[in-house]
């Protein structure tokens, strides 16, 4: 039984979302406001939560900010309908995916499980140690672990920015279309559109530049997709 957080200020949606997802399975806890979900999420991680963008005290964009500090856990954000601004700033913050509000609960059960997907593999490749570790100059990926080493220095990464990362770096030099990392980091049965790869590319570099200011081994061709130059 997967664990779910549910943090929200609307009580008909905490009640009616718990409701349904705790009918699909789910073992559901809930939260009115982020300063009392960080707390709970901190001493008892989930395997997925779910953060509305707007809440009293403190919203979901500074709550999922603080809460990537420490944890890699899946974020899914509730945004408002058509505000793009939240959208690109949650993914940029780290969300794995975004659903805009009014939404169908059997739309949010759909993202819900293919994020589950994403995360599950790379438990399920632990346990199995199939997959070997990749090493691309600086870079060393292990899937096996989630784990992204940067010139001996750790880069904490999200299910998503892992493997989109991980399909640029498998054959390096050559590009990936938006489409072919959409393919790799999305289920099929997901549309994400062009911003969404775009933010996550962005986040990656931020996070790389942590530890290496002059990272640059993520190169954009413009028009055509991305790539992964290893020299």
């Amino acid at each position: 039984m997967n664990n779910i957080a549910l943090v929200d200020d609307d009580e008909n949606i905490l009640t009616s979302v718990s409701m349904f997802l705790e009918s699909e399975g789910f073992s559901v806890r809930v939260y009115h406001d982020g300063v009392t979900a960080l707390s709970a999420l901190t001493d008892i991680p989930p395997d997925l939560a779910i953060f509305d963008v707007k809440m009293p005290r403190m919203d979901g964009m500074e709550l999922l900010r603080r809460w990537r500090q420490t944890s890699d856990v899946p974020v899914i954000f509730l945004t408002s309908k058509g505000d793009e601004i939240d959208e690109a700033l949650g993914l940029h913050l780290g969300a794995d995916d975004y659903i805009t509000k009014p939404f169908s609960q059997r739309l949010l059960l759909g993202r819900i499980k293919a994020v589950l997907r994403r995360s599950q593999s790379s438990t399920a490749e632990t346990d199995n140690g199939d997959e070997k570790v990749i090493v691309r100059g600086n870079l060393t990926l292990d899937p096996n672990r989630h784990a992204c080493v940067w010139n001996g220095e750790p880069v904490r990464l999200t299910v998503t920015e892992f493997m989109i990362l991980q399909a640029l770096a498998n054959r390096p030099g050559y590009v990936k279309s938006r489409d072919q990392l959409m393919d790799a980091a999305y289920d099929d049965q997901i549309y994400v559109d062009d911003r969404t790869i775009d933010s996550h590319i962005k986040r990656l570099r931020k996070k790389f530049r942590v530890v290496d200011q002059q990272f640059d081994s993520i190169e954009t061709l413009y028009g055509v997709g991305y790539r992964y130059n290893s020299a």
